[in-house]
């Protein structure tokens, strides 16, 4: 039987928090520092289950990684993986398999790809179907559209526009976009559909345009790729997670604050910094500086009826917070949340439902009405996923007494994820 923790509701939260490296940032910048030319040195590199699984993987494929005190040194490859031949499994981290799904198919080789039985329930078929329609050799092991794989070394041609589907999840996109330049030729990406999570295809270009490869973007359905190889930009620095610090900047708004996070401030590249409109919109007063943010906050917050695709990650903190409105709350155009670690729409709705709330739920929205009085010592399921823990850990911050079974999966992203919120709660 799973560990339960048990969370004693809080009175006040207040202090500071320095954030782990971010989990999207990290992935995508491990792949490219092992594709490109020369060596880098990155700091602030998240250290947790799904960046370990990446960084086991490109030592597998041949990559040098060494740390060098607080910061990791990579020597990149200068193009396709060394290594022809390896077995790969990558647990429940997307931000590392699709990526190297992207790349393995590009570069020359016969390679598996496998993850936890999560993984094999979370669609592939979009993105191998954009890989085969330039020659890459991809066989499903399993069920036809998802994980297990089996890679080939296949006959790539850029004859026209690469297309790729964009409504399951950005990061088919994210996978062609950091794989194309192994061609070594210019291509164009078609996205067809409405593409959803934009922020984080952000990402990918940002970190792109660090490593040499410069996409250029005509609006959200053709993008232009350089055949260019990526190079070191020598040193790089990982910003603080934006996902995770929206846990603390919520107990801010609900537990009076001030809260600062510290490692991601107003200038960052991750959509989930958009998290702070969120609380605004919930009454909580937000300020940004360079590297930080702050939130405090008072109850009862207001109730939002908000289109969250952009924030897909800090959405889930959003519904959470819902029970602490005064009124009922709407999330909407949420439909990537069905094919997370878990089915994270159903997941939510359930949970918040042991505490009392009435939960109206569809296929890509949440419509929570927060009950009279909360349920105290409701046991929280988390369905081996990081984000409901640390979503539902809120509900003592709001001062319930909650329990929280298997506590331990918050190590995906944030193993220190309970000692740094029980250092900011009295």
């Amino acid at each position: 039987m799973a560990e339960v923790l048990e969370l004693k509701p809080a009175r006040r939260a207040r202090g500071s928090v320095r954030l782990p490296g971010s989990k999207s940032i990290s992935n995508r910048v491990l792949l490219l520092a092992a594709l490109a030319q020369g060596e880098t040195e990155v700091r602030g590199l998240l250290d947790a289950d799904d960046t370990r699984v990446m960084r086991d993987a490109l030592a597998r494929l041949g990559i040098a990684l060494r740390a060098r005190g607080d910061a990791i040194s990579i020597g990149g490859a200068g193009g396709p993986f060394p290594v022809k031949r390896a077995d790969l499994f990558l647990g429940n981290a997307g931000t590392a398999l699709r990526p190297l799904t992207a790349a393995l198919a590009l570069c020359g080789g016969e390679y598996a790809v496998s993850g936890v039985a999560r993984m094999h329930e979370r669609p592939i078929g979009d993105l191998v179907d954009a890989l085969r329609a330039i020659g890459a050799r991809i066989d499903y092991t399993g069920r036809e559209g998802y994980p297990p794989l089996a890679i080939h070394e296949g006959r790539v041609r850029l004859a026209g526009p690469v297309p790729v589907k964009g409504e399951v999840s950005s990061q088919f996109l994210s996978a062609l976009l950091m794989a194309l330049p192994l061609t070594g030729q210019d291509a164009v990406i078609e996205v067809q559909g409405e593409l959803i999570s934009k922020p984080y295809v952000e990402i990918t270009v940002n970190v792109m345009r660090r490593f040499g490869a410069e996409v250029e973007r005509y609006g959200w359905s053709r993008l232009h790729v350089p055949g260019v190889r990526y190079r070191s930009p020598g040193a790089i620095y990982v910003e603080g997670d934006a996902s995770s610090a929206s846990y603390f900047l919520a107990a801010g708004a609900l537990a009076g604050g001030p809260v600062r996070v510290e490692g991601v401030g107003r200038d960052s590249i991750q959509g989930d910094v958009r998290f702070a409109e969120v609380l605004e919109a919930m009454g909580a007063t937000v300020r940004l500086g360079e590297g930080w943010i702050e939130c405090q906050g008072t109850r009862p917050l207001r109730p939002i009826d908000l289109d969250l695709n952009h924030v897909p990650d800090a959405a889930m903190t959003a519904a959470v917070l819902a029970l602490f409105a005064a009124g009922q709350s709407r999330l909407r155009n949420i439909g990537s949340w069905r094919v997370k670690e878990t089915d994270r729409i159903a997941a939510m709705a359930a949970e918040l439902r042991k505490l009392g709330a009435t939960v109206e739920e569809g296929a890509d929205y949440l419509a929570i009405t927060p009950p009279r009085r909360l349920a105290a010592n409701a046991t929280i399921a988390t369905y081996d996923d990081h984000r409901m823990a640390m979503s539902f850990s809120l509900v003592a911050v709001g001062g319930v007494p909650v329990r929280i079974e298997d506590a331990g999966c918050v190590a995906k992203t944030f193993p220190d994820y309970f000692r740094e919120l029980a250092a900011i709660v009295q």
